[in-house]
């Protein structure tokens, strides 16, 4: 993986632009360690980190190819698992190759075939190619949104990058955030709405989508959505295609010129993952996979369980990986560690995140890196399958509104009456709300039950898998690991899309057809495991040190955060909370009260740091 950055300007001459855009990617040099390069003509500059995964020689970037008088520059960061696929057809269509990377097969794809490349593409990905003779961009993100793709237009010049920070790095892009953004950190936060960049003048490409850029203006059009149609399929049959698919996944993700291993936390999903991937690795007489789990110090100490998460983690990655005979490597981090890094995810994500999570997805993907550079995550089978607790509860099937954040009066509380005021947050979710649902491909005749399971599932891949996906990307990319998830293929997803509930949980078990699809891959103990949530440690320390943390912040006026919460209700809050009480989370299945003082605290440093205009 790597990280892309570009400036595009139609009246300027960018040549004696270097450094600028040389400091857009030096932002991004955590996601691409190993090498960086900068490419300039008059009207592109284009640059680019790498971690190198496959090719180390063949695959520098920015990388040019000439076709007589014709020349193209392509700025890449994904990973294609069909690359042999297309090689073969553009070998067959006379095209010749200076290398085995699948950074010149895409650029030749876009060659040959122009924006239509993008329905060829099996992957992750996000680029920019510019066609020096037309003087035109072309972007494009992967279809569910793995790879991260912002721009900025201002004036006459057009920018983008991977992250936010890249953009903010152009002097030409301002740092005001306006009512609206201020309404995705505190009302839709830690999500955020599709195109979105909550800094005024940056927009995020949106999964799936394509963008030309030319001296005539700017066009953005989706290329990939997601379809309903009637599924045919029997039981048999499906279980059988969710496994063809799953398997096929897995195998090509496996590709890589470095070492790769498995997140393992024993639940279904990073299961069913390195299950697959052991098994490859045995069949091609390969070293035994790699797989690693996370814990906490004191986790069986502390620990309760409750209907968000059921159970511990360890034993069942233990179990797992003795099943599949990999070499198991537990991260255990202690408390101490992990609040000497409540803010090092900020950094990453430019924006305030998931609290602790973010953090111990961090080190953990840190102390990963220590050994591998690619690793395979079970991440979006939920969304996928239908796993979330919001599946399955009434109280979420019923609400009107996103069912991983039905606490928006509690969020509302501790916003500052001005604040409220100039965001409406209740009348901006709700319009958010109702753009998603207006989005939702329906499929004429079907049942209540099966036309909001069918809306449940679309929210959940296209509003809520992003926020983990962001995460996921953001939090391993800082540390040059770069993180595949075989769950987001797109032909496993419009298949299981269309999947009718009764079948999706056959055996009367949430993502009932993936356990059957597994099984003589994993033991049934593990099969009919109770889906239990990335971890969040419930030592005592966490929540005691955020909470003084954030009234230390409330006591000092001069912190940006002061004047936009109500110090009276969060006090409240911070006293109320010094007892155990019922888990309620105010945003996905575990972020409680703890995370959102931290959410809070990343929020005013966030202000900070970015040095945040209010506009």
């Amino acid at each position: 993986m790597c990280g892309i950055a570009g400036w595009v300007d139609w009246e300027k001459d960018l040549t004696r632009e270097r450094a600028t855009v040389a400091e857009m990617g030096r932002t991004l040099c955590r996601r691409g360690p190993d090498a960086e390069g900068v490419w300039i003509s008059k009207s592109a500059a284009f640059a680019h980190r790498r971690l190198i995964v496959i090719d180390p020689d063949g695959g520098a970037q920015p990388m040019t190819r000439a076709f007589g008088e014709r020349s193209y520059t392509i700025t890449y960061n994904g990973e294609l698992y069909n690359t042999e696929d297309i090689r073969r057809e553009l070998k067959t269509l006379g095209h010749t190759f200076q290398s085995y990377s699948d950074t010149e097969v895409l650029l030749l794809s876009y060659v040959q075939w122009g924006p239509a490349c993008v329905h060829r593409l099996n992957g992750i990905f996000a680029f920019g190619i510019w066609d020096e003779a037309n003087r035109t961009l072309f972007l494009a993100r992967d279809r569910l949104g793995v790879k991260p793709l912002f721009y900025a237009q201002t004036g006459s010049s057009f920018l983008f990058g991977s992250e936010i920070k890249a953009l903010l790095a152009h002097p030409g892009v301002s740092r005001k955030v306006d009512s609206e953004g201020l309404a995705e950190v505190f009302a839709v936060g830690p999500a955020r709405t599709p195109g979105h960049g909550v800094f005024r003048d940056i927009r995020e490409l949106r999964a799936g989508h394509m963008l030309l850029a030319t001296p005539g203006g700017v066009r953005v059009e989706p290329y990939w959505r997601l379809q309903s149609w009637v599924h045919t399929d029997d039981l048999d049959t499906t279980t059988e295609r969710v496994r063809e698919l799953l398997v096929d996944t897995v195998q090509r993700q496996l590709v890589s010129d470095v070492p790769v291993c498995t997140f393992l936390s024993g639940g279904l999903d990073s299961s069913a993952v390195s299950a697959i991937a052991a098994r490859t690795y045995r069949e091609q007489g390969r070293e035994p996979l790699h797989t690693y789990s996370i814990d906490f110090t004191d986790m069986e100490k502390h620990f309760q369980a409750n209907s968000f998460q059921p159970g511990l983690d360890a034993p069942w990655a233990k179990r797992v990986a003795e099943y599949l005979s990999t070499v198991h490597h537990p991260v255990v981090f202690s408390m101490p560690e992990l609040i000497d890094h409540l803010l090092t995810p900020l950094a990453a994500r430019d924006l305030p995140g998931m609290a602790d999570i973010d953090c111990s997805l961090y080190l953990f993907c840190r102390e990963i890196k220590r050994n591998a550079t690619v690793a395979l995550s079970g991440e979006s089978a939920d969304e996928v399958f239908g796993g979330y607790p919001w599946f399955h509860r009434e109280e979420s099937l019923n609400a009107d509104t996103f069912p991983w954040s039905l606490r928006l009066r509690d969020r509302i509380a501790i916003m500052s009456p001005d604040l409220r005021r100039l965001t409406r947050p209740e009348e901006y979710v709700a319009d958010r709300y109702q753009e998603a649902l207006a989005e939702v491909p329906r499929l004429p005749g079907e049942s209540g039950q099966e036309a909001r399971i069918r809306e449940i599932g679309y929210l959940s891949i296209t509003r809520f898998l992003p926020t983990l996906l962001d995460r996921k990307d953001r939090m391993s990319m800082a540390t040059g690991l770069e993180v595949r998830v075989p769950f987001c293929d797109h032909r496993l997803v419009e298949y299981v899309f269309n999947i009718p509930w009764s079948m999706k949980t056959v055996g009367n078990q949430a993502k009932g057809i993936l356990r059957s699809a597994m099984r003589g891959y994993l033991p049934d103990d593990v099969l009919a495991r109770r889906k239990s949530p990335y971890p969040s440690s419930p030592d005592p320390l966490y929540l005691q040190t955020v909470r003084e943390h954030c009234l230390a912040i409330l006591a000092d006026p001069a912190q940006p955060l002061v004047p936009l919460v109500n110090a009276g209700a969060l006090q409240e809050l911070a006293a109320a909370s010094k007892q155990p009480g019922e888990h309620r989370p105010w945003f996905g299945q575990i972020m409680a009260t703890a995370q959102l003082f931290h959410y809070l605290i990343e929020v005013n440093s966030w202000l900070r740091e970015y040095r945040v205009e209010l506009a």
